[in-house]
């Protein structure tokens, strides 16, 4: 039976490892848009990088409203999903520090400046969102 993870636990899940995060925007329509990211945590923040003209861009630009989903794929199955609502930055010494640390969560870090690099730049934004609601689960198949 599943089980509901406590703060520790599912901030530990969704920071380990290499684990891409579903992040689902609003279109201009209503309708859904889910495309994976890359991300950390920053406190009560999570936060990540996106290019200004993409849909999620465009999306968070006009309705900041968001849900994240990071998941385990291997039994007994693992979930955590964040919502929260984002506030957006093209502040381009803020958006190198965290593309570089967010680069090396994913790449490492003998690769963090060159991500730093190529995604703080002009065109891009820097999003943070607050969570306002968890919803974790461990052990769903148990």
């Amino acid at each position: 039976m599943a089980q509901k993870m406590t703060d520790e636990e599912w901030r530990a899940f969704v920071s380990d490892g290499t684990r891409t995060g579903k992040l689902s925007t609003v279109r201009a329509d209503g309708s859904p848009h889910v495309a994976p990211i890359w991300f950390l945590l920053d406190g009560d923040d999570l936060v990540f990088n996106t290019g200004k003209d993409t849909v999620k861009g465009r999306n968070l630009v006009r309705d900041g409203r968001i849900a994240l989903c990071v998941d385990d794929d291997r039994p007994p199955f693992d979930f955590v999903v964040l919502q929260g609502r984002a506030r957006i930055s093209e502040d381009l010494g803020e958006l190198r520090h965290w593309a570089a640390r967010i680069g090396a969560r994913y790449m490492g870090e003998e690769r963090a400046e060159e991500f730093g690099a190529r995604n703080g730049v002009p065109g891009e934004l820097l999003v943070r969102v607050t969570v306002d609601k968890v919803l974790a689960q461990k052990s769903v198949a148990a």
